[in-house]
């Protein structure tokens, strides 16, 4: 089955059918609008040939009667229709983006780690917009254009079959372009909406780090990077024109070539007799029936194609595997203690570049394990293995004695805590932020999380208060502030497990101090893993374990690993001299 099918039958499975009153209501419409279109050319052959000569008024009133109520109905019906499918294609898409999205939030971390934000973001809002074009007006336009086309055909055999035969044949030849352009179309279409997602992601990432391009005075690079993806979008574009625009032309060509041929047809018969004007007259205003919805569907054509082509890639998003697998991750966890071993576990990102080499240790309930080691030695694998962002390819991490990785994730999750380095805020006040995990805590409890947390040592100095604005990412605080509000979030939450890549290395003295105190508060009586950059902060931890190249080259406390004199030793001895 080719790609094009299945992406047609799912779309239809998963958007028309369900959708199948209101578009039969559409069809129905559709057939009413085509049926009144046609009520004009038959009154002008009645008007031609029979009541003019009779010079029947009675007739006359009738047929304008008759001709006006068709009218009403196709403006009643066409005002319907586009309202009823434009506002229902609308609500599709709303719904469509909110479950991409969804979908989005259950795909694993590595996932994200190897797309950019922005093109995601694309993928929700853009790549969802064609399916009005299958549930709005364009899929019916296209059934209810092939009826009135059907109709108009018969009708013109029946008033002139030689002259029918005539039309059909560039009809015909138009029909096998339109097939071939579609085809050739498609392509263009899905890398289009790659290219886009590119530059939108690479937009993103610019705005994102405008003060490091400002810093470096890149912006002309930036500039160069970005004109080149809207170049590479234009050539996509200007190729998909190309197609288009041939479709357009040979339709004018070819349907002009047919009106020249019928004008000589038509006059040869009239003259000979076999023809009455009223006949001519209604065979081209018939002819113009049949061949309007033609021209019409190449359009409707591109837009379906380019539907199509957004859906594959909806679709391909849609099929991805979720990280809380419902047939591995049975296990519900209730009640949680926070013992927590690893078992000879091994990973690696990519195949045959393992990252850990055989790590076992265990971590009780309560109690505060140090990773220290170089930078790019495995420290935070480890925790993202024991925050469950990872899973191990060999071996066991387990919690409370169950593996981890048949754990049904929100359930363990909602007795984790993270604080990471670069910790995420919104763009909001600092009271939405801290209550940001449990947004239905009381006052009570959210006063203990910011006086645990010593945020309220500086928000008392602040106009505002807790409703302080903090701009995106938390731009108008100090780093020390920031990571403050992220040690009050993860207090709120009440974790049992706490992750924290600590990092208190970029910040100054009096923050250091407060941060000192209100990671003690946080960490008390809850399992805790320090990922650790200065090893001052460290010395008070139930056990250090010292990574370097994927493997725990050594472990104890402070002391005994000072007295060991080995690569700990060193490391602390190196950061005490700096």
């Amino acid at each position: 089955m080719s790609k094009s099918n299945v992406s047609f039958a799912w779309a239809f499975k998963e958007f028309i059918w369900p959708r199948k009153k209101i578009v039969l209501i559409g069809l129905v419409l559709i057939i009413l609008r085509s049926l009144a279109g046609l009520v004009l050319p038959y009154a002008t052959k009645n008007l031609i040939d029979d009541i003019i000569p009779s010079q029947d008024i009675k007739s006359l009133t009738i047929l304008l009667v008759v001709v006006v109520v068709s009218i009403i109905i196709q403006a009643v019906s066409s005002f319907s229709l586009t309202r009823l499918l434009s506002v229902e294609a609308q609500h599709l898409i709303s719904l469509l983006r909110a479950k991409v999205q969804q979908k989005l939030l259950t795909l694993p971390i590595s996932f994200f780690d190897n797309n950019k934000s922005g093109a995601l973001v694309s993928r929700v809002m853009t790549d969802v917009e064609g399916v009005r074009n299958l549930v709005g007006t364009g899929l019916v336009q296209l059934i209810g254009g092939s009826l009135t086309a059907i109709i108009s055909l018969v009708i013109l055999i029946k008033i002139n079959a030689t002259m029918t035969l005539f039309v059909l044949l560039p009809v015909a030849i138009f029909a096998i372009i339109a097939l071939k352009a579609f085809g050739y179309i498609r392509p263009i279409f899905r890398a289009r909406g790659k290219i886009n997602a590119e530059v939108t992601g690479r937009l993103t990432e610019t705005l994102n780090g405008i003060r490091v391009i400002k810093g470096f005075n890149a912006e002309a690079q930036e500039q160069k990077t970005f004109e080149e993806g809207v170049e590479r979008l234009f050539l996509n574009v200007k190729k998909s024109l190309t197609a288009t625009a041939l479709m357009t032309s040979s339709s004018a060509l070819l349907l002009g070539l047919a009106s020249a041929g019928i004008m000589g047809i038509g006059g040869y018969f009239i003259m000979k007799g076999d023809m009455t004007y009223g006949e001519f007259v209604s065979f081209t205003l018939f002819l113009g029936f049949m061949i309007a919805p033609i021209v019409q569907m190449s359009n409707i054509g591109s837009q379906l194609t380019e539907a199509m082509a957004g859906l594959d890639r909806t679709q391909e998003l849609m099929n991805m595997p979720e990280e809380n697998d419902p047939e591995k991750r049975t296990l519900m966890v209730e009640k949680v203690k926070g013992d927590i071993i690893f078992d000879k576990v091994f990973f690696s990102y990519e195949k045959g570049k393992e990252v850990l080499h055989d790590i076992s240790f265990s971590a009780p309930a309560g109690s505060v394990t140090a990773l220290v080691g170089s930078s790019g030695s495995g420290k935070s694998t480890i925790a993202g293995l024991a925050a469950t962002f990872l899973n191990p390819n060999k071996g066991v991490v387990s919690l409370d004695g169950i593996d981890l990785s048949q754990v049904n994730l929100s359930s363990y999750r909602s007795h984790l805590g993270v604080v990471l380095q670069d910790d995420f805020l919104y763009e909001g006040t600092i009271r939405e932020n801290i209550l940001f995990p449990r947004p239905d805590a009381s006052e009570e409890e959210l006063i203990e999380a910011v006086k645990g947390a010593y945020v309220h040592e500086f928000t008392d100095r602040f106009e505002d208060g807790l409703e302080t604005v903090i701009g995106e990412r938390g731009v108008k605080l100090s780093g020390g502030q920031r990571q403050r509000i992220s040690i009050a979030r993860a207090l709120l939450a009440n974790p049992k497990v706490i992750i924290l890549d600590e990092a208190t290395s970029n910040l100054d003295t009096e923050s250091e101090t407060f941060i000192q105190k209100s990671l003690q508060s946080l960490m008390n009586e809850r399992t805790t893993f320090v990922i650790a950059h200065r090893l001052s902060t460290i010395q008070q931890a139930d056990q250090i374990l010292v990574i370097e190249e994927g493997h725990i080259v050594e472990r104890g406390k402070h002391q005994e690993l000072l007295d060991q004199k080995g690569r700990y030793f060193d490391l602390y001895t190196y950061q005490s001299r700096i």
